[in-house]
């Protein structure tokens, strides 16, 4: 389902007269325009498969393997889900993502669904990287300590770690501060997929936000950025001919026949008539 040109200029026409502010530390950034997901995955070549008169919208993968849902009325604090169906390799996961997670961290974690990492390093590897302490606990917290991540069993019935990630307003002693948003990535979901999703979470460039756009929290740094709102569509739109172009690549590389002969036995002579 490409993004048609009517959805590109209803882009265009929210963001072409906001003035871009550059706004730090990412966590903190805001929801942002949940276009930048689902425009994404439109240009790989995923279908809308809920109500189009509904607030909520369902896309569906081409292999029809992973389903993702936005539902900003939803009764819980996950306005975003992802399901992943299992198959014979690997088994099925679930991952989900709270009202204010940024759309273009988010958008790391569904870019590499289409288009996997050249290199799968170790999850924790950007966050640490980027100045991320990891405690004695095993959890890893934002310099500001308001984000932090930890590996932890979901219960005891769980034999595997599953993901969480939290971002609170500061507490008062051990009492926490109320959660801004969160995420969770289930015990079977693919590492790098976890990687990708932490690698733009921890990611130092900031994210741009027009001047009214709400924010994670007020104690968010906003500065004049030095892009003007044309160069911000004109990104979104680069973006998704990229990601469309990756995603048209990717689907050739895994219908193309292999140049690899098959094993045959050794040459017959030829019959005689």
């Amino acid at each position: 389902m490409p993004v048609s040109e009517r959805q590109l200029a209803a882009f265009a026409d929210k963001h072409a007269w906001r003035i871009p502010f550059d706004t730090s530390p990412r966590h903190l950034a805001g929801p942002g325009d949940a276009r930048y997901v689902t425009h994404g995955l439109a240009a790989a070549g995923w279908s809308a498969v809920s109500d189009p008169l509904s607030a909520e919208i369902v896309l569906r993968s081409p292999d029809l393997r992973h389903r993702l849902q936005f539902d900003p009325q939803s009764a819980t604090s996950a306005w975003w889900r992802l399901w992943a169906e299992p198959i014979d390799t690997e088994p099925g996961w679930y991952a989900e993502f709270g009202e204010r997670v940024p759309a273009e961290v988010l958008a790391g974690f569904t870019d590499a669904l289409i288009v996997p990492p050249p290199q799968q390093p170790d999850p924790w590897q950007p966050v640490l990287s980027a100045g991320w302490h990891r405690d004695s606990d095993g959890i890893a917290r934002s310099p500001d300590s308001m984000c932090h991540i930890e590996l932890r069993l979901q219960s005891e019935f769980h034999d595997r770690p599953c993901w969480h990630v939290e971002t609170r307003e500061p507490g008062h002693g051990e009492l926490h501060g109320t959660r801004i948003w969160h995420t969770y990535f289930d015990e079977h979901t693919p590492a790098h997929l976890v990687g990708s999703f932490l690698t733009a979470l921890a990611d130092r460039s900031p994210l741009q936000r027009g001047m009214y756009d709400r924010t994670g929290h007020y104690s968010a740094v906003q500065e004049p950025s030095p892009l003007r709102p044309q160069q911000v569509v004109d990104a979104h739109a680069t973006r998704l001919k990229s990601l469309r172009a990756q995603a048209r690549s990717a689907r050739l590389q895994q219908t193309k026949p292999s140049t690899t002969p098959a094993n045959v036995g050794p040459a017959r002579p030829a019959a005689r008539r």
